[in-house]
């Protein structure tokens, strides 16, 4: 039960709801953030309303996690899935939604944490209306995305002026490593202000499953070498590279070699056409035989495949943090992953795992028979990246960083900024 005079905090995800089965489309880590963060919050004493946007009429409009926590999904454009390129124009209806739900249920946030840019322009449309701070978390900028995509989009233009508006005008830019907060200040600009807050992982819940139990689930010998991918079919997630990397391995025909590549897809849409992609280069680098694509993994499955894999690898060509490395360490397994933005942060190269330069499937090749042909190194570093993990990526240490910097904005003044420039 919420009740009006108890803390009460609106984190606001249009695109990323926080109920959806992880893996599915558009439903990776920033689903995880904000679900994770919103139940950690609550268990600190928060009522927590996580507001999204209905992509299904089938889907329940409350959906409670627990006594203090819950999602809230607004009606805003036709409920089925839209990408989020394009959403924008639906947004002021998610801001109508919002204002209606608040108004019936009376309650009063003390802050709005929003998170990707879509997300961004509704808190600064809130923040008009209601007077209370907005913290931001990018997920993603678009300055960086853009750098590595071939064909810009047509909403890049928007997306732009509303990334930099926010952080010239949001009461806090939570940045999830060093890296990102040096692109927003070299690439989106110098004023704002920014804290550092990692993203977090369940301790308990990833590294729980001994090696051996774990491959004895999952039906894999114990002397397999086994390579993980987990996450979305998107070709800026750098799959391709891995699994050209894996036609270079040197151990690709010792018939001790097998790929797992884990991630929901569904057929005709842009995660299933992806899929269908890498299947084809699979099969055409005549990596099918060790090459096996188990679909969405369920969170209750996924701590099996990590304990159960030799080394994680994360290709991605940009990441602002790279949850599935931690996830990765955490279970203690060694982890490969593109010398970029946050994945600079969360993994300590020749200590927990190795870098390599993005699209570059003959360094990652190189890096993953390095980790693979020396079993004793691999367990150091799998060891290593556990305390790692252990030290800097808990949620409940995440959410308690956030339940501060909540506590002290709340009793500041909201910046009075003229936003007429993001409009709609």
């Amino acid at each position: 039960m919420f009740f009006q005079n108890q803390k009460c905090i609106a984190l606001i995800s249009v695109h990323g709801d926080p109920s959806a089965e992880i893996g599915k489309e558009e439903a990776g880590g920033q689903n995880v953030y904000v679900r994770q963060v919103g139940e950690a919050l609550s268990r600190q004493g928060w009522q927590v309303d996580m507001f999204t946007r209905s992509s299904d009429p089938n889907q329940a409009p409350i959906v409670q996690h627990n006594e203090r926590c819950r999602t809230i999904r607004i009606t805003a454009g036709p409920q089925t899935f839209i990408p989020r390129d394009e959403l924008f124009e639906y947004l002021p209806t998610f801001v109508q939604g919002f204002l209606k739900f608040q108004h019936q249920s009376g309650l009063q946030y003390r802050v709005l944490h929003t998170n990707y840019w879509l997300s961004s322009w509704v808190g600064m449309q809130l923040k008009k209306v209601l007077g209370v701070p907005q913290v931001h978390t990018y997920h993603s900028l678009g300055a960086v995305k853009y750098q590595s995509v071939p064909t810009v989009p047509i909403i890049a233009t928007t997306r732009l002026d509303v990334e930099k508006t926010l952080l010239e005008t949001a009461e806090r830019v939570v940045a999830t490593s060093p890296q990102e907060k040096e692109h927003m200040r070299s690439l989106v600009s110098s004023k704002g202000m920014i804290d550092i807050i990692p993203c977090g992982t369940d301790i308990s819940h990833f590294g729980s499953i001994s090696r051996q139990d774990a491959r004895k689930t999952l039906g894999i010998a114990a002397d397999e070498k086994v390579v993980l991918y987990v996450g979305r079919f998107d070709p800026r997630k750098g799959i391709e590279t891995l699994v050209r990397a894996m036609g270079r391995s040197s151990l690709r025909d010792s018939g001790k070699l097998r790929l797992i590549i884990g991630g929901g897809s569904r057929p005709g849409e842009s995660d299933g056409r992806e899929r269908e992609r890498i299947e084809s280069i699979v099969a055409e680098l005549g990596l099918a035989e060790f090459t096996e694509f188990p679909g969405r993994l369920s969170p209750s499955i996924l701590p099996i495949y990590y304990g159960a894999a030799d080394v994680s690898v994360v290709p991605s060509h940009y990441e602002p943090f790279g949850l599935v490395a931690i996830e990765a360490m955490a279970c203690r397994i060694p982890v490969v992953a593109s010398d970029v933005g946050g994945l600079q942060f969360t993994v300590r190269s020749e200590e927990t795992g190795l870098l390599a330069p993005p699209k570059d499937d003959e360094a990652f090749a190189a890096a993953i028979d390095r980790i693979l042909t020396n079993p004793e190194w691999q367990f150091q570093l799998g060891q290593q990246a556990r305390l790692h993990v252990e030290e800097k990526f808990s949620w409940d240490g995440v959410a308690n960083q956030l339940s501060q910097l909540y506590l002290n904005l709340s009793k500041q003044p909201t910046k009075a900024v003229e936003l007429a420039a993001v409009s709609a």
